[in-house]
């Protein structure tokens, strides 16, 4: 790998629901890996890219974590800290860019890493498109052996008006290096509700790798809040139900102990800060 840590990871995003009715989509898309330490470094070297101010493609910290203007990475690292995990080292983001000023990002993932550059934890990071937001913090306790993580938790955020409150999800993580693997799966009661992947290939973070991207997925951003409503209205039409929308909770991040995760029937711990 290059000794730059930050990434463009082109590929595909799979989202299924299995009952009770199915429906499927799949779309080509892309997602940067920004290392939050690189970030200055790479709007200075590139000119499609900017932090914190318009361009093509940019990086705004307040489009992540408590909305505020501040360090993104000192908000992961005090969270970190508030669950006793181990700071001091790498964060990277991934997540879409803004283009042309505008993103919307259901999931950006964070990973975490110590001094030792050890994997120490994933934070989950989910939106709705009702303006709300919340995270889980998960430790990763072998520090992403073989390149992957396996983590689960219970659901605690609404998303879709279609999919009730009481379920978990199990998350699948190759970790990035040449390409990267997203797979998670959403289980009710009755066991898997909905699943969903993203796997996508390495490029270099260049201005030639961002003007290929802009036209190889034009006005992604856009499609992809405009293809999350047109999927709702799919879904309706097929007579699935509705499910009202609970007040979201009192804390932005879950914290989620996985020290029970070897005892498969014993949901983690979770605590919201």
């Amino acid at each position: 790998m290059s000794a730059q840590r930050s990434a463009l990871y082109a590929g595909n995003v799979m989202h299924q629901r299995l009952k009770p009715r199915r429906h499927r989509l799949d779309y080509r898309m892309f997602f940067l890996l920004i290392d939050l330490d690189e970030i200055d470094g790479l709007s200075r070297r590139l000119r499609l890219l900017s932090h914190n101010r318009f361009g093509l493609f940019s990086f705004f910290d307040k489009d992540h974590g408590d909305g505020a203007d501040g360090s993104l990475k000192v908000y992961v690292e005090r969270q970190l800290e508030m669950a006793g995990i181990e700071t001091g080292g790498s964060i990277q983001l991934l997540s879409m860019p803004r283009m042309l000023g505008y993103a919307f990002n259901p999931l950006s993932i964070y990973f975490c890493r110590d001094r030792q550059g050890d994997l120490a934890a994933i934070l989950y990071e989910v939106n709705n498109t009702f303006g709300q937001r919340h995270s889980y913090l998960i430790p990763v306790s072998d520090g992403g052996e073989e390149g992957i993580v396996r983590q689960h938790c219970d659901k605690r955020f609404y998303v879709s008006p279609f999919i009730a409150m009481g379920m978990g999800y199990r998350f699948r993580i190759g970790l990035p290096d040449e390409g990267v693997a997203i797979h998670i799966t959403g289980s009710d009661a009755d066991g898997p509700l909905i699943v969903a992947s993203f796997s996508g290939k390495r490029r270099e973070l260049t201005d030639g790798a961002l003007m290929r991207a802009f036209f190889a997925y034009p006005l992604l951003t856009l499609k992809v809040i405009a293809g999350i409503h047109w999927e709702a209205l799919l879904l309706w039409a097929k007579g699935m139900r509705l499910y009202e929308r609970p007040a979201p909770p009192l804390r932005p991040v879950s914290h989620v102990a996985m020290h029970r995760l070897s005892q498969r029937k014993t949901e983690p711990d979770v605590t919201g800060y």
